[in-house]
């Protein structure tokens, strides 16, 4: 019986994957950092993943414009990928005006709202998000 390929091993882990973020670490178990580097990159030009950012990747699936591929929900995506790096987000001041109704404008999306600073750039084909800073959310005050 053939053995069964990098590749493919990974091939089957992204299948099973609940998520559509996934990090290089997620495969260090499969193998050496190069080769599953090499194994990612392939699955890039293939046009199965797309990567957000250093060691960040997303499924992908062809845009209906160009043919590129693109990932597969879009914008949202990014922000599930910040969640798999430990960064925590929340509606910017523009969605929550929005849900609430006090503007018809709708946001893009390409603003995100962070409580810490993020040095790490996640995006893709020319588009980054960019970071709206805030407090940590605000808690009830104490009445004294």
């Amino acid at each position: 019986m053939k053995p069964e390929t990098l590749e493919g091993r990974m091939l089957k882990r992204i299948g099973r994957k609940v998520g559509d973020a996934f990090l290089r670490a997620d495969f260090e178990d499969l193998g050496g950092y190069d080769q599953v580097g090499r194994v990612l990159r392939k699955m890039v030009r293939e046009g199965r993943l797309v990567r957000v950012g250093q060691g960040l990747y997303v499924r992908a699936s062809p845009s209906i414009t160009s043919g590129e591929p693109i990932p597969a929900r879009g914008l949202e995506v990014l922000r599930e990928a910040l969640g798999r790096v430990g960064i925590e987000t929340f509606p910017t001041r523009l969605e929550r005006a929005y849900n609430s109704g006090e503007t018809a404008q709708v946001s893009t999306g390409r603003v995100v709202r962070v409580t810490r600073r993020v040095r790490r750039k996640v995006g893709y084909g020319g588009v980054h998000l960019s970071f709206e800073r805030s407090g940590p959310e605000r808690r009830a005050q104490k009445v004294r």
